[in-house]
């Protein structure tokens, strides 16, 4: 028995020290991956001006309202609802109201 807990513990031990070098891995490469050496990569959007005359720029391409008033109208045209969501929405939506159920008549 002894051996057992012992074993485990080391085994949760090395567990453990992995994932912490996992996470630390991880940070390193998202703070290479957005650039904060670069100090002209610090903004990923920036808005500029006031309501009726915004700049937008997103990792310094600009956009201007022109271009966002033709894709709305674009997909307001197209009216799309995705298919392949609305049927994993109902999906959830039934799996939670049988699982509600369900504990419901183990609890009772």
């Amino acid at each position: 028995m002894k051996m057992f807990i012992f074993k485990s513990f080391c085994l949760f031990s090395l567990l453990f020290i992995a994932v912490l070098t996992g996470m630390q891995m991880a940070n390193n490469g998202i703070q290479k991956m957005k650039g904060y050496e670069d100090p002209q990569k610090n903004n990923v959007i920036s808005l500029q001006g006031e309501d009726q005359n915004q700049h937008a720029a997103i990792l310094e391409n600009d956009l201007s309202s022109h271009d966002m008033n033709a894709k709305k109208k674009k997909l307001e045209e197209l009216s799309a609802v995705n298919f392949f969501s609305s049927i994993g929405r109902k999906m959830s939506d039934g799996l939670t109201n049988a699982s509600a159920k369900m504990i419901d008549q183990i609890t009772k």
